[in-house]
């Protein structure tokens, strides 16, 4: 039987939206069904950043960290969140309430430095911004 690698994408944007992540132990099911190596399979997940294969957080916070954003003082504003939320780059908290995740150009260069929060964008972000995200995320 030929591999149906045209539906994997299809299929793991389905199990993202109906679980929030991708299951682990769906991994093998997806493959046996498609014709594909796990490897395979793992391979399109781990290369695609919005494709999670752990629960997500309550609240997402997505700072951009391309060179524009980085040069309005991206990084002071990454470690000001990374402490007022208590989680580091790349990681939720043990909590489950927030995570913060790296995200490379957000296309609002000439407002930045810039975030997603769950979703929404957040421009000109300054220490009252950081603040006033913590407060929100938190809340």
């Amino acid at each position: 039987m030929p591999d149906q690698r045209g539906a994997l994408l299809p299929l793991l944007h389905a199990l993202q939206e109906e679980f929030g992540h991708i299951p682990q132990p769906a991994v093998p099911l997806i493959a046996d069904a498609l014709n594909l190596s796990r490897a395979e399979v793992h391979g399109v997940i781990s290369f695609y950043p919005d494709f999670h294969t752990e629960p997500p957080a309550r609240h997402v916070i997505k700072l951009c960290r391309a060179e524009s954003c980085q040069a309005r003082g991206g990084a002071a504003i990454e470690g000001e969140l990374a402490r007022h939320l208590g989680v580091a780059m790349g990681h939720a908290r043990k909590d489950g309430q927030v995570a913060l995740e790296p995200v490379y150009c957000l296309g609002l260069c000439a407002i930045g430095p810039n975030a997603l929060i769950d979703g929404r964008p957040v421009a000109r972000i300054d220490t009252a911004g950081v603040e006033a995200i913590a407060r929100e995320v938190e809340a």
